[in-house]
């Protein structure tokens, strides 16, 4: 999926093969859930493409997010919070989805949340494999509220490994974000651009308008969403600038649905259309969406489930 306009300031060809000192790499964002690893990724290209919530467990895929610029191309990994509790199937596969990324990639950004530093942190931190390059990053520096703590919290968590680089930033107001790229590129790999210029993810429009819904039910369920609940586009049509989206909200117990519906349909009817509103500006298009509720008992603890709704 491409962006309207390409990225301002890369010279024509910049990406091409035998661009001299370009460089192009897999990057991993990695940290326990909830530490806003989405929230990064969207701000690193500049567009929405990981959903995010304050639940943990928003992100359950791996999602490709793609940055070009004059000097190099961030192949970035947006991937789940690794995951310490709920022992099924759909948690062993996002802990699966975690430690493939990390031995497939050319660098790693392990985030962490400014001023705190636990367990989960640390367990997160020694799945990252000895040899791979860590790039440290404290984010939410906006949240702390007492800054004195900043420097003492750093060298308190640099005690743990050695880091290539270690940059605070705000992912939600974006500032010191470009210091992470600046300080992240010269420790990627010498090559040419794997993508297009103007390419910001290798995801489908499929994919994109499952996640753009299930975000809606991560944000407007609130406390009373389901545990196990998924989202599984039945049918995707494009005509012209078009496009109709059969989806179904899968839930995994006959009592979940009617919190999905709501009151005659109510919440049901606003969760679509918010996704609605979404999906039109991501696609630049008209978008007909129809949404219902099925159950599926045990589907987040059954393989073939799973892997029919596209976990790996």
């Amino acid at each position: 999926m491409s962006e309207q306009q390409p990225h301002d300031g890369l010279p024509a060809g910049a990406a091409e093969e035998g661009a001299e000192g370009f460089r192009t790499g897999f990057v991993a964002i990695v940290g326990r859930p909830n530490v806003g690893k989405s929230t990064l990724l969207n701000r690193l290209i500049g567009q929405k493409i990981s959903i995010v919530s304050s639940k943990a467990q928003t992100t359950r895929h791996r999602v490709t997010g793609i940055l070009t610029n004059a000097d190099a191309q961030f192949v970035f990994v947006d991937t789940p919070g690794f995951q310490t509790q709920h022992r099924n199937a759909l948690n062993r596969s996002m802990n699966r989805t975690v430690s493939q990324v990390l031995s497939d990639v050319d660098l790693v950004f392990f985030v962490i949340e400014a001023g705190r530093f636990g367990e989960d942190d640390r367990k997160v931190l020694e799945v990252i494999p000895p040899s791979a390059t860590v790039v440290l990053v404290i984010n939410k520096v906006d949240q702390l509220k007492d800054k004195t703590r900043l420097l003492p919290f750093i060298d308190q968590v640099r005690q743990l490994r050695e880091f290539a680089e270690i940059v605070p930033l705000s992912a939600e107001r974006g500032s010191n974000v470009d210091a992470l790229v600046k300080a992240a590129t010269p420790l990627l790999p010498a090559g040419t651009a794997l993508f297009d210029e103007d390419e910001v993810t290798d995801r489908s429009e499929r994919f994109l308008a499952s996640e753009f819904l299930r975000e809606k039910l991560f944000r407007l369920l609130g406390d009373e969403l389901p545990y196990g609940i998924a989202v599984e586009i039945e049918k995707f049509e494009t005509e012209g600038r078009l496009r109709r989206i059969h989806a179904a909200v899968i839930v995994d117990k006959p009592g979940h649905k009617g919190i999905v519906i709501g009151k005659g349909g109510e919440k049901l009817k606003r969760i679509s259309s918010e996704a609605r509103v979404e999906l039109e500006k991501l696609f630049d298009g008209k978008v007909f969406l129809e949404v219902w509720v099925k159950v599926k008992s045990g589907w987040a603890d059954d393989e073939r489930a799973l892997k029919s709704l596209g976990y790996e």
